[in-house]
């Protein structure tokens, strides 16, 4: 039996690194296409302000997309680390995305940015347009292979289980690509990364506005932020909805924990605005229930049914037994892989044996399991209820407050009002730290209520650890989170530093589209 302690922990180290390494994917997604558009601006002008802000603007990417590299490649690491058995069980699979990102996309985008960078004096205004356009279709196109590899975590198509090699193996690569989990993960994240941008945009540029510094500057970044930022908003909610829909396809147990619905209800299912989930009696107190809502919204239709936990936990109980039946049958193929009876039962069962794995964690031996043993394994398909919905109300109740937010900044914008309301400026301000705290939320729903999956259905999360020492996962768990907490400290200090120095310092004056200097910005 598995070592729950070295899996949590195993858990844990993943987590943070995860948590720690998506602080800087958003912001790297966000800040590539508005430095596009800024550059645009600038070659369609050749006004020198719009290319100090592609310069600005485009360090603190630079700063940020340096940090995303390092933190991301020690988490893939992780896979041969701690995950030694999940790396041999769906490598077949994982890895085929992933090596097409560092192939295609990482190093796309690893190549360009150096020419963003260093390339302003050889190449041409359209020739570094085009550069930095690259550069942003690298950053959304490394999302996308890592999110429809995320994505197969979710929902495992195009996959069968070969018993003679005991790996999953891929049969179908474009149900891969194109998994409705990983599609509507991919629009998802990337509309909340740009929001992120614009926010990080808006707040800085708020900032100078308060101090009274680079009010041409700031006023146009904004301005760019305002428009940028609200059609993201409302992206995000739209496209938060169809992830939505695809989880309530695909994932009912998670859907069902984020809504804490422990009982199904005749469809339309009602929504629970406000509840304090009790897993241990099941139940919800203080509940404020509207009718019929999540039912409209998680399956837009007035007929069909979302089912409960309590149904799916003996749903859990019945793919166990289907299960169990699998299991034998595949230990019978191992023996004499030309059993036909053992063959045709295991083809009858194999995608049920994943839930029978779940007796691991009570008994080597899961042959022999009890029905109290087959009933605590069928409650373990729960995750906990309470953090899932909780997390689910603050990012939906943000993902809200920013389309409220740019749309405010759209209008102020349009009417070149920005500068004249402090109120809103403070605001713009201190809100910069909300888009990470609505997509550490949004990270956690999506990874915390696949437990205990580690792929949904197929492999439990126990089961997937490397048989490592406690005190092996406590030195590198305790090494990742310095280093981490070390480079978050010196982005974040690098960001000060320019941000406190100002763009002006950044370019001379370069020539405007007929050839006369622009003077010097000045404060």
């Amino acid at each position: 039996m598995p070592d729950m302690t070295v899996v949590e922990l195993s858990r844990l180290q993943f987590a943070l690194t995860a948590m720690y390494h998506f602080l800087f994917v958003p912001l790297t997604l966000g800040l590539s296409f508005m430095i596009a558009i800024m550059e645009s601006v600038y070659v369609m002008t050749g006004r020198d302000i719009w290319r100090r802000m592609t310069l600005f603007w485009g360090t603190l990417f630079g700063i940020n997309f340096a940090m995303g590299v390092a933190t991301g490649i020690v988490m893939e690491f992780q896979f041969g680390m701690n995950w030694s058995y999940y790396s041999h069980y769906v490598g077949d699979i994982f890895g085929a995305p992933l090596a097409i990102e560092g192939l295609m996309a990482f190093f796309l985008e690893a190549t360009f940015i150096g020419l963003f960078f260093f390339g302003w004096d050889r190449l041409s205004k359209v020739q570094h347009l085009v550069v930095t356009w690259l550069v942003a279709l690298g950053s959304n196109f490394s999302a996308l292979w890592i999110l429809v590899a995320n994505g197969w975590m979710q929902n495992p198509v195009g996959a069968v289980f070969n018993p003679e090699t005991m790996r999953m193996e891929i049969t179908d690569f474009m149900a891969v690509i194109f998994n409705p989990v990983a599609q509507a993960k991919f629009v998802h994240t990337v509309s909340a990364g740009y929001v992120t941008g614009a926010m990080f945009v808006m707040a800085i540029s708020a900032f100078y506005l308060l101090r009274g510094r680079n009010a041409d500057f700031a006023k146009r970044s904004m301005a760019v932020a305002a428009s940028f930022g609200l059609a993201a908003a409302l992206s995000v909610v739209v496209l938060g909805d169809e992830s939505g829909y695809a989880t309530s396809e695909h994932q009912k147990m998670k859907l069902a924990a984020i809504e804490a619905m422990w009982e199904t209800e005749p469809a339309p299912a009602g929504f629970n605005a406000f509840a304090i989930p009790d897993q241990k009696t099941q139940t919800n107190h203080y509940a404020l229930h509207i009718p019929y809502v999540m039912g409209l919204i998680g399956t837009r239709s007035f007929n069909t049914e979302m089912p409960g936990i309590l149904d799916l936990v003996e749903r859990a109980e019945g793919r166990i037994r289907n299960g169990l039946l699998g299991y034998e049958a595949l230990q019978k193929l191992r023996a004499n892989k030309h059993d036909g009876t053992a063959r045709y039962v295991f083809e009858a069962h194999w995608r049920d044996i994943g839930h029978a794995l779940l007796l691991k964690r009570y008994r080597e031996d899961i042959g022999n399991a009890t029905e109290e043993e087959i009933v605590r394994a069928a409650h373990d398909t729960v995750p906990h209820v309470a953090p899932l919905f909780w997390s689910f109300r603050l990012m939906v109740g943000l993902g809200f407050y920013f389309i409220a937010f740019f749309a405010v900044a759209f209008y102020l914008a349009s009417r070149q009002r920005l500068d004249r309301y402090r109120w809103f400026l403070k605001l713009a301000f201190w809100s910069l730290p909300l888009p990470w705290v609505a997509i550490e939320a949004g990270w956690l729903i999506a990874e915390y209520g696949r437990q205990p999956w580690i792929i949904d259905g197929v492999l439990p999360t126990f089961l997937a650890a490397s048989g490592l020492k406690l005190h092996q996962i406590m030195i590198t768990l305790t090494g990742f989170v310095l280093v981490y907490t070390v480079l978050a400290i010196i982005e974040v200090w690098l960001m000060r530093k320019l941000i406190l120095k100002g763009p002006e310092h950044l370019s001379e004056p370069a020539p405007d589209a007929d050839g006369v200097p622009q003077p010097a910005p000045a404060g």
